[in-house]
């Protein structure tokens, strides 16, 4: 029998109006995602992936229906509660990298220790070691600038490991990288689920990153088309 789910989404909808035109990104999407999982969303453009994961990671608000996060309703919470749960709960990675021009590697993953109430000293060790983990230890005074896409990429899931999130939302992170180098990162994020147990949920064109997963979400046009079980 399958454990509660660290996630429900239930009914979710969010609808935009652009020009007097309703525009359906999501439109009663029912779906649950469980601890230790890996999973791939994958659709077209335009299909809902995004919205999605902005409406897990309580960046936006639905126009329909509920999200909880290990039986949290995000709905309940406040700005201050929210941002505690962005920060303690959930890791983003993102396919622009979306690193900070003028830090550092190791000030870019130490970055959100801050936010965690971390002291500096404590954040810039656990940044040295996540760095270390993805390869890294020789690039840890280097800016983004200095860095290859597949490098900016392992600095941005250190950052995103770096206050040890149950959850990782990883939208399209091999969509700027060149075959090789994203297979490098897929397998990185296997091992993250593997041997920290972290639910990784990525939305993805990869057919790398579709075989390794647990399940296949297919949507389009805001819907959930079919589940797949590998």
């Amino acid at each position: 029998m399958r454990s509660e789910p660290l996630i429900e989404v239930v009914d979710l909808a969010r609808y935009y109006e652009m020009a007097g035109t309703v525009i359906k990104a999501l439109d009663g999407v029912t779906l649950e995602f469980y601890r230790g999982e890996y999973v791939s969303i994958v659709g077209p453009s335009g299909s809902g992936k995004t919205t999605l994961f902005n409406l897990i990671g309580g960046l936006d608000r639905p126009t329909r229906g509920k999200v909880y996060v290990d039986g949290v309703d995000l709905a309940e919470l406040d700005a201050y509660e929210l941002a505690w749960l962005r920060c303690r709960k959930i890791g983003y990675i993102f396919q622009n990298f979306n690193l900070i021009g003028v830090l550092t590697a190791l000030e870019n993953v130490a970055l959100p220790t801050v936010f965690a109430g971390l002291p500096w000293d404590e954040g810039v060790r656990k940044a040295e070691e996540l760095l270390r983990m993805v390869g890294l230890g020789d690039r840890l005074s280097h800016l983004p600038s200095e860095l290859s896409a597949g490098q900016q990429q392992r600095v941005a899931i250190a950052r995103a490991m770096v206050n040890d999130p149950d959850i990782i939302l990883a939208d399209e992170p091999t969509g700027n990288l060149d075959h090789e180098t994203g297979r490098r990162i897929i397998g990185l994020l296997q091992r993250l689920n593997r041997e920290r147990g972290v639910t990784i949920i990525a939305a993805t064109h990869d057919v790398e990153m579709i075989r390794g997963s647990d399940r296949v979400i297919w949507l389009r046009d805001g819907r959930v088309e079919k589940v797949e079980v590998r």
